[in-house]
């Protein structure tokens, strides 16, 4: 019953995923930047990743106990 309402996000948060990683390795694979670039340009992405992947964790558990709109509570 909840699968239709956790494609969305799934496919969403996939896709920004990706282009964040692929992103951060092609920042990785320029030789021709200083080290601080690549990791700030490398690692910033990657963290930005984690947190997409957290905020989907979040929102699976939101639509599986009901909570599908947060704007009800207020």
């Amino acid at each position: 019953m909840h699968g239709k309402k956790m494609v969305a996000p799934i496919v969403i948060t996939m896709v920004v995923v990706l282009y964040y990683v692929l992103f951060a390795c092609i920042c990785f694979a320029f030789d021709g930047i200083w080290l601080v670039l690549k990791i700030l340009f490398g690692v910033v992405p990657l963290i930005l990743a984690a947190v997409c992947i957290y905020v989907l964790i979040e929102r699976i558990e939101e639509i599986r106990s009901g909570e599908e709109d947060d704007l009800s509570k207020y």
